[in-house]
């Protein structure tokens, strides 16, 4: 996987129905609350379809903005945000189960792969493309555990 970056899934089960769930999913400007790598994102008008997004990222002692736009947006079911820095799609689907929600955090990256900046950046910033999608991997789940926390704490 040299210089690509694999697509990244992870999930979790909610005991709250879809709608709590996505009260709090959908409350991008809160990401920094739950994960581990995101410390801030400041949203650009209501969340929807074009709403543009800005993050700020840290690893260590790197710290990098992040230029975004939402793709996605149906409320109740699915929100999107693609990466312009790197072509990365994020997205959070909900899916109704049997007592509660199954909430799935997922990393897409475009066919093409990585573009050349980010897979440099990576290399040279982050310990490499592999070593920081083993990382990006942990932070999902750590951050589906507090948005679990925090959905079924309310």
């Amino acid at each position: 996987m040299s210089g690509t970056a694999a697509v990244l899934e992870a999930h979790i089960e909610i005991d709250a129905p879809p709608e709590q769930v996505w009260t709090v999913v959908s409350d991008i400007a809160r990401m920094g609350e739950w994960s581990p790598e995101c410390r801030k994102v400041i949203v650009f008008g209501a969340p929807r379809e074009g709403t543009h997004l800005v993050g700020f990222n840290r690893r260590r002692w790197v710290l990098w903005p992040t230029n975004s736009r939402i793709v996605r947006y149906e409320p109740g079911r699915a929100i999107a945000w693609k990466v312009f820095t790197n072509r990365a799609t994020w997205s959070y689907e909900l899916e109704p189960i049997e007592g509660g929600t199954r909430l799935i955090e997922r990393r897409d990256m475009p066919p093409a792969g990585i573009v050349p900046f980010a897979g440099l950046f990576g290399k040279v910033f982050l310990g490499g493309v592999e070593s920081h999608d083993v990382e990006l991997q942990e932070g999902m789940h750590a951050t589906l555990d507090r948005i679990k926390s925090e959905v079924e704490r309310s």
